[in-house]
């Protein structure tokens, strides 16, 4: 369905909410100040407060909203105030803006409420100054600033209303629509020819990453969105397992259908060689591969269809076939790779149970098979485990100067000094453009090359926007409402399209400007080229702030993460290892989920090396690749660490303690890596050689014992050596080639 697509390329339609609610608050407000027969000086100022207030508060909880937007009125009626009064006296007004700009950037130590708060400081400040304000005209912008306040209230709190747990709600059901169609695309790769395969992995490669962020998502909003941490771990560990094992079904048929093993190391590389495509097996249409393909269909009905719809028997004996696959039930006669698809969809099978029981409560289990209702046994050990467990501990605050806001309250204070000073060269009455753009290229920004990329995008889209502005402004000058109307159109495209493209964003931004100083009447295309200089120069006032106050530059903040994702990778595989060895249990997916953010912030943060105009290609080439790397070390860490979870409560895997020495020799490597990338001058070396499973046998055969977890997890393993050590070459760090071990065991 089409809009199972738009919900699914939206998660959670947070894009689509945010931009609904700031259009429906301004349009109200407009209605209000119009049946006031105010000026439309005073609808902008009261249109320009309502956006403000509206995308400002950022806070989880209802009540807490109430309380910023309750807040923030009187905040705002004194910076509208300050605004005209200051405007005569030049140096303190300046230096009262500086000083704003400084305690709005500190005050995001505080949470959502101080960054809300210090935002609309700025902002209707800022605004004060955009039209010019008086004051003889302070009662009547007062009005318009209360109006504003009052119509977003009533957008959030009435019109289009948004709860933690609606939230919540609408990503799960995103994360179910992605998660149905990746097993669609697995479907296709089933049978997918030659020709064919590079295209479906790419898009297998894209929607394997759109579930990870939606369930990302969903972690960030699990504890303001359930009643209690309980429901919240047990919502987090059944998304990461539905996740996890439908991944893996899709590595598992991709084995099935290549001559050799696939090469899955390599397969979340961006733009990796495909080396499938000349031994690819034709997809054959014997017994095997029809039932094959019609679990995946069956596979792909339980993931798509909500438990509510469920009717008569039809689906619950689907769902039994399907989890008899874990248990051995009628696998089909078929080589070792296609029988292992099987078993990979009776996990997949059983990851969708559990996201069923979470996500809809218990369900009738009257047609429950044997293997079904062991999956359920084995969800109800998980919950009692998980009621007993503890909190994470909070991450600690740096403290002084090296706090993240602290340093850049400094930097944007620098910056915006220049900015004022080199603004007003330009134009002493239109010099807070450059002030605007400095403070904005700060947002959400943590190093030089993030600020001088985000500069850039800014500078890039007012350019383009004052092109579209120039064409608007001759088509729509002197019809006020159809410039509001298109006002509107361009806020709602705005935030639809900032978190996708902040240029985009910018474009959207600087046409919507062109439209307002058509309604003030301040309109030229002199003041358009104006725009686009103070854009220049309040990025390049940010840049050199950036560089000369407190820097942290690119190179320092990627390594500092990328320590921080070997440091919590080691965490989940010594941890997952312990416990498959039969060691004590711990809360993996949470460690698991620790590295996934710490991978994301990392992935973040090389944005600017990674860039398609950078000039240092091997750079780029290198940075992608260790990425890309880390990524598949982060998804066989998972795997290891939701397989491990199942290890204490099941009746038919048992712990095997040999695989504790394959864990000590992958934590050692990590360890190595990490010290590297802390001191380069660090000692020591990676120990490569010998395979992991050489290292297992117990005997000549090179087989593994029967019923421990072993065989299940032995890949992971493999690819998870492998990718360690595969990271000490962009690394640089020496590996230690150790054959003669596998010789000895061999």
């Amino acid at each position: 369905m089409v809009w199972d697509r738009f919900a699914a390329s939206d998660p959670g339609l947070l894009r689509l909410t945010a931009g609904l609610r700031t259009v429906s608050a301004i349009a109200l407000t407009l209605v209000v100040l119009a049946l006031l027969d105010t000026g439309v000086t005073y609808m902008v100022a009261g249109a320009m407060t309502a956006m403000t207030s509206t995308f400002a508060i950022k806070d989880k909880g209802v009540r807490d909203q109430a309380v910023t937007l309750a807040l923030g009125l009187p905040v705002a009626l004194v910076a509208m105030s300050l605004g005209p009064l200051l405007a005569s006296q030049v140096v303190a007004g300046d230096l009262f803006f500086v000083v704003l700009i400084f305690f709005a950037v500190y005050c995001r130590r505080f949470g959502d409420r101080g960054k809300a708060l210090g935002l609309i400081g700025f902002q209707i400040y800022f605004l004060a100054l955009f039209v010019g304000a008086s004051t003889s005209a302070l009662p009547a912008l007062w009005l318009s600033v209360a109006v504003g306040f009052g119509c977003s209230a009533a957008v959030r709190f009435g019109l289009v209303p948004e709860t933690p747990s609606r939230v919540l709600t609408r990503l799960r059901d995103a994360f179910r629509t992605r998660l149905a169609q990746l097993v669609a695309m697995q479907i296709e790769l089933l049978d997918a020819g030659p020709e064919q395969l590079e295209k479906v992995l790419d898009d297998m490669r894209r929607r394997t990453a759109r579930l990870h962020e939606a369930a990302l998502m969903i972690q960030g909003r699990l504890e303001e969105g359930t009643r209690d941490a309980d429901e919240a771990a047990l919502l987090q560990r059944r998304v990461a397992d539905a996740e996890i094992a439908t991944e893996r079904l899709g590595m598992l048929l991709l084995n099935a259908r290549s001559v050799e093993s696939a090469d899955t190391l390599t397969l979340h590389l961006p733009h990796a060689p495909v080396r499938l495509t000349d031994d690819w097996r034709p997809a054959a249409e014997d017994d095997a591969t029809i039932a094959l393909r019609r679990d995946l269909k069956a596979l792909h009905l339980l993931v798509s269809r909500p438990a509510a719809r469920d009717g008569g028997t039809a689906v619950a004996h689907l769902r039994n076939r399907l989890l008899g696959y874990r248990d051995e039930e009628k696998l089909p006669s078929a080589p070792a790779g296609i029988q292992d698809a099987f078993r990979g969809i009776g996990e997949a099978a059983r990851s969708v149970l559990g996201l069923r029981l979470a996500l809809d409560g218990p369900q009738d289990e009257s047609d429950d098979s044997p293997a079904t209702t062991r999956s359920r046994e084995e969800f109800d050990a998980e919950d009692i485990a998980l009621a007993s467990a503890g909190k994470p501990e909070a991450a600690k605050d740096p403290g002084g100067l090296r706090r993240p806001t602290t340093r850049a309250a400094f930097q944007v204070s620098v910056g915006s000094v220049l900015a004022m000073i080199g603004g007003e060269l330009l134009s002493t009455q239109r010099w807070y453009w450059a002030v605007l753009t400095c403070w904005v290229v700060f947002l959400n920004t943590a190093s030089t090359g993030e600020i001088l990329v985000k500069g850039y995008r800014r500078l890039l889209g007012t350019f383009l926007g004052a092109i579209a502005g120039v064409a608007l402004a001759g088509l729509v000058g002197g019809h006020t409402w159809l410039s509001f109307a298109l006002v509107l159109v361009f806020i709602f495209a705005m935030f639809f399209t900032a978190p996708l493209s902040y240029a985009v964003m910018s474009f959207f931004v600087t046409a919507m400007l062109g439209l307002l100083y058509t309604l003030l009447n301040s309109y030229s295309f002199d003041v358009l080229v104006l725009r686009i200089e103070e854009t220049a120069i309040g990025a390049a006032c940010g840049v050199v702030a950036a560089v000369l106050v407190l820097p942290v530059r690119t190179d320092r903040r990627t390594d500092e993460l990328l320590g921080t994702v070997l440091e919590r990778l080691g965490d989940v595989v010594s941890a997952a290892v312990e416990q498959l060895s039969g060691g004590p249990a711990s809360d993996l997916l949470s460690k698991a989920r620790s590295l996934d953010t710490a991978l994301d912030e990392l992935r973040d943060s090389t944005g600017p090396l990674t860039l398609p105009v950078t000039p240092l290609r091997g750079r780029r080439r290198t940075v992608r690749y260790l990425v890309a790397l880390l990524e598949t070390c982060a998804y066989h860490a998972r795997s290891l660490a939701a397989t491990a979870e199942l290890v204490p409560q099941s009746k038919t895997i048992a712990a095997d303690p040999r695989l504790h020495g394959a864990g000590q020799r992958i934590a050692h490597n990590i360890g190595v890596l990490a010290a590297y990338v802390e001191d380069e001058g660090a000692a020591g070396e990676v120990e490569s050689g010998a395979t992991i499973a050489s290292t297992l046998r117990d005997d000549g055969s090179g087989t593994q014992p029967s019923g421990t977890v072993t065989v299940r997890v032995l890949r992971h393993l493999q690819r998870l050596d492998e990718g360690v050590v595969g990271l000490a070459r962009p690394l640089a760090v020496p590996v230690a080639e150790r054959a003669e071990a596998g010789a000895e065991r061999g």
